[in-house]
């Protein structure tokens, strides 16, 4: 994989370009895709963002939303864009099976394959250019830095900015967590001098759910949430009766993981919701306990140090026997 400044030579021209994400994206996966989008627009490319799933409806509000295809819904016609694609830009996600249903499909593709992404391990034998860099707070700040890098910021207007704010608000925990470094605090003053009005932004991504979401995480904090104080590690399992029950949608769940991190003492935090297809984990730490170690060894996942996610085809019951055992083994969460 060359670097992602061996590409700016081949943007010199207009291009078709497709630019996609991991599925169910969040919001740094959609900003980052929706501000990449609108840069290359601007510098005269035809570009289509494509989601291999839905998406959460708070996120809706981001410019160019409304016009990304979703894969799954849209199969057909999304197939034909990539097939016409010159460059395919691969965001927040470093190996194509995160992509669900596309995987295969971006694999078989032979147009310029771009990697920007700040998760561990990359499979770069899958990628022409690219930067996988597992310091940045998200691919937000990457996108940021590209732009920057290729002597554009000039060409970042409100809409870009609200998109980078939103990725970088939303993987940083509202720049709670360690990744938010000086670097993170400097792009948001200099979104900030474009006209950026943070306050707007935070609105939309955590004041704009449904009553029934936040009685369902009054239910699930009080019936689902199990303590294990001799780990210092926190478990919350979702039935799938219980997502049915309140109605939950795509990304209603996002954040909830984080609760349980104001407890006392905790390091560790696992969530685990009932899916059809599969049971999806959530993990969170603080402090030294290796995320994403655990979740690669334990439950076929993996992300950062200290968050991650993992998946098992196991019962709901089966998976949690699995977990309340491995932790056991955790030196450092005792």
């Amino acid at each position: 994989m060359e670097s992602i400044s061996a590409l700016f030579p081949a943007l010199l021209t207009p291009k078709k370009i497709v630019i996609t994400t991991h599925q169910k994206p969040d919001a740094d996966a959609m900003g980052s895709s929706l501000s990449l989008s609108q840069y290359l627009s601007k510098k005269g490319h035809d570009v289509t963002v494509i989601s291999p799933t839905n998406w959460a409806g708070w996120v809706n509000w981001m410019h160019g939303a409304t016009s990304v295809l979703n894969y799954e819904k849209q199969t057909d016609q999304s197939n034909t864009v990539l097939d016409n694609a010159d460059i395919l830009f691969c965001l927040d996600f470093n190996a194509f099976h995160r992509t669900k249903f596309m995987a295969d499909k971006l694999a078989r593709l032979t147009c310029t394959k771009v990697l920007i992404d700040h998760h561990q391990e990359p499979d770069i034998a899958s990628f022409h250019f690219g930067v996988s860099d597992t310091t940045k707070s998200s691919t937000c700040e990457m996108i940021y830095d590209f732009i920057k890098e290729a002597g554009d910021l000039s060409l970042i207007d409100l809409p870009i900015s609200e998109c980078i704010y939103a990725g970088l608000v939303g993987d940083t925990g509202s720049f709670r967590f360690a990744s938010a470094h000086a670097g993170v605090h400097a792009i948001v003053a200099d979104l900030k001098t474009r006209g950026l009005d943070h306050g707007k932004i935070h609105e939309g991504l955590y004041d704009n759910f449904l009553e029934n979401r936040l009685r369902f995480i009054g239910h699930v904090l009080l019936h689902r949430m199990e303590i294990f104080y001799e780990y210092n590690t926190a478990l919350i399992a979702i039935p799938k009766s219980d997502l049915l029950k309140f109605q939950i949608k795509t990304g209603d769940t996002e954040g909830l993981v984080n609760y349980p991190q104001s407890i006392q003492g905790i390091k560790m935090v696992a969530l685990v919701i009932d899916r059809d297809e599969e049971r999806k984990w959530s993990f969170r730490s603080k402090g030294s306990f290796d995320c994403n170690t655990f979740a690669r060894t334990y439950f076929e996942g993996g992300g950062h140090f200290n968050a991650a996610g993992g998946r098992s085809s196991d019962s709901l019951d089966e998976t949690v026997a699995r977990f309340k055992e491995v932790i056991k083994t955790q030196p450092s969460l005792n």
